[in-house]
């Protein structure tokens, strides 16, 4: 069983992915449940326009994505020029840049996810508590999102998912620098491509499987206990 002992440059990356799928999952939450909200109950010029912007990324070939991101983002980019002479925040070749590629590929998955959760909370129940007094934040934060919630722990997971196995878009964006950008899937590739690397490989796409695999166990377990907390606690 040695051959399954990971190596520091193994482990790395591992981590890297994990830290880097978690941030760009919690930093895209709350503009997912805005967007979705907006394409869910929002009437405007526009919306269809929105829609497709939003889910572009799941057509275009990641690599476009991710040379886009680079003439945006990068140092010399249309807006990464100013992030970093403003406030020295860096994408190009950092671990930032991994988490912006990552955020930007799972968000029209968790954009998707929410909005039909929202759709499928009973509008009755929102203009009850609107009777009562509530006023639109409230309904939402009160009503609207914790009805919605079994479908923003799925958003979550799926975006979180898809982080963990993005490629095309992050290699293009931030390269393939061990320790800073490298992450589960760039070290799957790179293993491939070295004589003797196939150990390597094939420990790294274990920990992935078992990594995805606790994922959904865990949107499972969370969904069922937002179920069973919305059936015992009723809307007040």
């Amino acid at each position: 069983m040695e051959w399954l002992h990971l190596s520091e440059d193994e482990w790395a990356a591992v981590r890297l992915s994990l830290w880097v799928s978690t941030i760009a999952t919690l930093v895209a939450l709350p503009f997912g449940v805005f967007v979705a909200y907006l394409l869910a109950r929002g009437r405007f010029w526009g919306k269809s326009v929105l829609n497709g912007l939003v889910h572009l990324p799941l057509i275009l070939p990641p690599v476009v994505t991710g040379y886009l991101l680079l003439i945006a983002f990068g140092r010399r980019g249309v807006f990464g020029a100013y992030l970093e002479s403003l406030f020295g925040i860096v994408f190009s070749f950092r671990w930032t840049g991994a988490a912006l590629a990552c955020g930007v590929m799972g968000f029209p998955l968790m954009v998707r996810s929410i909005r039909l959760s929202l759709e499928a909370v009973d509008g009755k129940l929102e203009e009850a508590a609107a009777t009562l007094g509530a006023n639109r934040a409230w309904v939402f934060l009160t009503v609207t999102l914790p009805l919605s919630l079994p479908g923003i722990i799925a958003g979550m997971v799926l975006a979180f998912a898809k982080a963990m196995g993005e490629f095309g878009a992050t290699i293009t964006f931030v390269s393939n620098i061990p320790g800073e950008t490298q992450t589960l899937s760039a070290a799957i590739y790179t293993l491939t491509q070295v004589p003797g690397g196939d150990a390597g490989a094939t420990r790294l796409t274990l920990v992935a499987i078992v990594i995805s695999f606790s994922a959904l166990m865990a949107s499972e377990l969370m969904a069922h206990w937002a179920g069973r907390r919305q059936h015992h606690d009723p809307v007040r």
